[in-house]
């Protein structure tokens, strides 16, 4: 047993040896308990980040992810620093990395928090039976969702594929566990070699950044910030001003919660702590738990469609169609807005975001892995479940999808949710002619749904 005082911690130091946390989209010091499951051992803590996007199975992050990603990590390093602790960066294979800094560092263990993503979760079962067989201590938590994927399955065992009732059954599991403070720290008596984070090249050099600074401040405390101006001041007219464009009714936390700045278990216990409607903003969060569900139990998704029967879409292929929707010129006014809100600030409202995507599937009778891949490379919470989901409902191949026969009038979408197009003069004042006329598009949309619903076995 060792013995009290600062030797006997010493002792434990030596027999038990330090404990490596590997941070990856859990960029925060509370509620984090793979931090605070090291911190309870008792020996030192070393927080580590790699930085290996050829582990991310071709989902590596897009050039707003890596603008948000870079500040994050200097925040993450800030606040580390409050706590008498640092951040250790490196960068390559995780299992590679990991090695190196055990044999650096003599750690005995390393905990980590759990990913969902389908390349991410075999890449954790291969470093987690590795370093067990090495004869190192490795646990993973949970620290990204309020139920895990494995938690919550239909009567028979299955997985949901309706968004309702998923989240009726996680609402009658029971309140998640409450979030748990920034534990007690205690640093090594060496530090391992880091590079910077400058290093990594995370920072892009393009020139929407500017837009990106003006709009954003990544890191925890400014998460935390930002839910409580939201709880404060836009909750009580969430459910009539989330789908309105022209007001700021909206709680842009979805980049926080992206790079875990913020964990639903603190938004959750914040809203029931207030006192608040929880019924409507809660609902978001449990939208984002059943994107997370679908795609650990469906991971080729975010390739392929959940209904089997769009494979055989008849997709156009049309680049300079393609291109005008990228750049905000279809000539569709709130379909440009949002484009140019995306370009300008790496996010997008949710009602514009339903709308330009419905045009570029159904409009243009565009892929909607074309509309998700641009998606992925613009959006600051470039979220490859939210993504998958958003987008497989848009184009009616995914769970709980929109019906083939809606398909957004923007002209419609417009008058209804920015009535004195305000929205739309701060981001597409001059919008071009139209590049396809609506009423024709829809028609040609309905064909080409009434093609693979012929072929479906209920039309057979």
């Amino acid at each position: 047993m060792a013995r009290a005082g600062p030797a006997g911690a010493r002792d434990q130091e030596v027999l038990s040896g330090p404990a490596l946390v590997w941070f990856r989209q859990d960029l925060r010091l509370a509620d984090n308990p793979a931090l605070r499951s090291a911190a309870a051992r008792g020996a030192p803590v070393i927080p580590v980040y790699v930085w290996s996007p050829e582990e991310e199975g071709g989902w590596e992050p897009g050039g707003a992810s890596r603008w948000w990603l870079h500040r994050s990590l200097h925040a993450l390093d800030a606040e580390l620093r409050r706590h008498r602790s640092r951040l250790i960066v490196r960068s390559g294979p995780a299992l590679k990395v990991l090695r190196q800094l055990i044999a650096e560092t003599g750690a005995g263990a390393v905990r980590w928090n759990r990913r969902y993503e389908p390349h991410a979760v075999e890449r954790d079962r291969a470093v987690k039976r590795e370093l067990a067989e090495d004869g190192v201590e490795v646990e993973s938590a949970n620290a990204a969702l309020l139920f895990e994927p494995w938690t919550v399955a239909t009567g028979g065992g299955d997985p949901y594929r309706v968004f309702t009732p998923f989240w009726k059954a996680c609402r009658a599991a029971g309140p998640p566990p409450q979030p748990e403070p920034v534990p007690s720290l205690r640093p090594p008596s060496s530090w391992p070699e880091s590079l910077a984070i400058d290093d990594l090249g995370l920072d892009p050099a393009i020139d929407w950044a500017g837009g990106l600074e003006d709009t954003w401040r990544p890191g925890e405390r400014s998460a935390g910030e930002r839910l409580d101006a939201f709880l404060e001041d836009d909750v009580a007219s969430y459910a009539h001003d989330r789908d309105r464009p022209d007001r700021p009714g909206t709680a842009r936390l979805s980049p926080h919660l992206h790079h875990g700045e913020i964990g639903p278990r603190q938004i959750w216990h914040e809203v029931h702590g207030r006192g608040l409607d929880p019924r409507r903003f809660l609902a978001e969060v449990g939208w984002r738990e059943f994107a997370h569900h679908l795609l650990y139990h469906f991971p080729h998704t975010p390739e392929r469609p959940l209904r089997h029967e769009f494979e055989r879409f008849p997709w156009r292929t049309d680049r300079a169609a393609l291109r005008a929707w990228q750049c905000g010129q279809t000539g569709y006014p709130l379909v440009d807005a949002g484009m140019h809100q995306l370009w300008t600030t790496g996010w997008m409202h949710n009602r514009v975001r339903m709308v330009v995507a419905s045009f570029l599937v159904k409009h243009l009778l565009l892929p909607w892995q074309e509309g998700a891949r641009w998606f992925w490379d613009t959006l600051v919470d470039a979220d490859l479940a939210n993504n998958t989901l958003g987008w497989q409902w848009t184009a009616g191949c995914g769970a709980d999808a929109a019906p083939f026969f809606r398909i957004f009038n923007p002209a419609l979408q417009a008058e209804r949710y920015d009535p004195a197009g305000d929205y739309v003069r701060a981001w597409a004042p001059d919008p071009p002619a139209p590049i396809v006329d609506h009423r024709a598009a829809r028609e040609r949309a309905l064909e080409a749904f009434a093609e693979i619903r012929q072929g479906s076995p209920q039309h057979r």
